[in-house]
């Protein structure tokens, strides 16, 4: 800030002019823009729905839970690579590292930019619009190649009961199947999704409640400050992907903004209450199973909860878990399959999509093309062997993170006085702060990547980069109908 010293009277009322003129010139300036965002409401096309329900706070509880976590199933490698007590104490110290600083950044540009695309938004309000298309294919690719992965676990828990799914015809048919079925329920409207949510996180969680009542009486506390076996070597790459990607993706839901129930009073609280649901989710059965079990290091893999359930409970409990690892699924593939749509939904209302992409249907007021885009492409993926490209969609989300965070900072710089219902009490030296320790865990999943993860990244990438100018083509020879609201976005911050 710049100091002045006044040294004569007629000086100063200058001063006092020029301040004077300039809040007339503001109040100005204010009115003509309020009038005029008016005139651009009123202007755009009126939707009539048989079904205009908001999402409300509990249902957007369990669909950012659903984004993020799903339950405790895949935190048991953290234990298989480290040991009780470093997998204990990284599921109470990364999501103060991580996880809350993702969630402050999507609560504070989410009740900022209360729209439909979130972060391609947030992106495209910080340095224009080819790089909010960057990020919307950055990060709609690596959603729908998660999206894929979720019938085919499905599908892998079904052929445990019926063998006939395991390869060929019948896991073909069993996998389109379930992604058309899962689907269907998306089209049918957000608040249904978001109400199936909330029956699917409570009956999958529930056996795990059950689990950790019945370890209490078994529970060593002792084994929880245990280092792990000796000879077992510590895996800390898996350690550290496993913390990550278990506590991740707090923004995905952004991308429903504009679906939201009064969104700058919800995010805040929906954001808060599900890392509550979250951290505790992943942290009181780690402890139950970790106490009440003797260690076998090596037998902390994906799925080993089940198990743990069996040996503390009986087999029955190791059936309800199985159960509600399969509903926990279901549930990661409607919230996923709700973000990836309506985040083509928010690019079409940016223009940077034609605006076709943001047809709703006239029964459900969902956003159908959207759905149908995104489960054509998972579909698609689900036959391929995909191990590359899941660590591809992995090292773009990264990207697309970095790419977040240095929006939400330039935000602050570009737009001080945007109204902001929710701000992060922080001056920008702590904001940098802030955002720089989880850039370093995004700098390090890019440092390790593969040559074929780079090589299908960068392919990915230039695909992103192709489809933008592809888009400026079609809109300068008028090949599809685009929206025009950019013009209203950028106009938005200036206050």
């Amino acid at each position: 800030m710049i100091n002045f010293c006044y040294h004569n009277l007629s000086f100063q009322k200058l001063i006092q002019r020029l301040i004077s003129m300039r809040a007339s010139d503001s109040s100005t300036s204010s009115q003509s823009l309020i009038e005029h965002q008016q005139q651009e409401l009123e202007s755009q096309p009126q939707i009539t729905t048989k079904n205009p329900k908001k999402l409300a706070l509990i249902p957007l509880v369990f669909l950012i839970y659903f984004e993020v976590s799903g339950g405790p199933y895949g935190e048991e490698p953290a234990v298989g690579a480290a040991g009780p007590l470093f997998a204990i104490l990284g599921f109470l110290i990364f999501p103060f590292i991580w996880s809350i600083p993702e969630a402050l950044v999507t609560a504070e540009l989410a009740t900022a930019f209360p729209g439909n695309g979130g972060f391609v938004i947030w992106a495209h309000q910080a340095f224009g619009p080819f790089w909010g298309s960057l990020m919307g294919s950055w990060k709609f690719l690596s959603g729908v190649i998660n999206l894929a992965s979720y019938p085919i676990l499905c599908v892998d828990y079904l052929k445990l009961v019926i063998p006939i799914f395991s390869s060929g015809l019948p896991r073909f048919f069993a996998i389109f199947v379930s992604t058309v079925v899962l689907s269907c329920l998306n089209y049918s409207g957000l608040s249904n999704v978001g109400y199936t949510a909330v029956g699917l996180g409570i009956v999958s969680l529930c056996p795990f409640i059950v689990m950790s009542l019945v370890a209490i009486p078994k529970i060593d506390p002792s084994r929880w400050i245990s280092l792990g076996q000796k000879g077992v070597e510590k895996d800390w790459t898996l350690y550290i992907n496993t913390l990550f990607w278990n506590l991740n993706f707090w923004d995905n839901a952004s991308t429903l903004a504009g679906e939201v129930e009064q969104p700058q009073k919800m995010y805040p609280k929906a954001l808060f209450s599900a890392g509550i649901l979250t951290c505790l989710g992943y942290i009181v059965p780690l402890l139950a199973a970790t106490g009440a079990i003797p260690l076998e290091q090596e037998d902390w893999v994906d799925g080993y909860l089940a198990s743990a359930g069996e040996v503390i409970a009986g087999k029955w409990l190791k059936y309800w878990i199985e159960i509600g690892a399969v509903l926990s699924i279901i549930g990661l593939f409607e919230a996923q399959l709700s973000s990836c749509a309506y985040q083509l939904l928010g690019m079409a209302d940016l223009g940077i999509s034609p605006l076709i992409f943001g047809s709703r249907s006239k029964w459900f007021n969902t956003p159908w093309l959207g759905i149908l885009i995104s489960t054509v492409f998972a579909l698609s993926v689900s036959y391929l062997d995909f191990a590359d490209i899941i660590s591809s969609a992995n090292f773009l989300y990264s990207l697309g993170m970095l790419l977040e965070f240095a929006s939400f900072l330039w935000l602050r710089v570009k737009f001080p006085g945007l109204g902001r219902p929710f701000k992060v009490p922080m001056g920008m030296r702590g904001l940098i702060v802030m955002c720089l320790i989880p850039s370093g865990f995004l700098v390090y999943v890019l440092a390790v990547a593969t040559k074929a993860v780079y090589l299908v990244s960068a392919l990915m990438t230039l695909f992103g980069i192709v489809w933008y100018f592809f888009m400026n083509l079609c809109k300068s020879k008028m090949w599809f109908e685009f929206n025009k609201g950019e013009q209203k976005l950028e106009i938005r911050g200036h206050e």
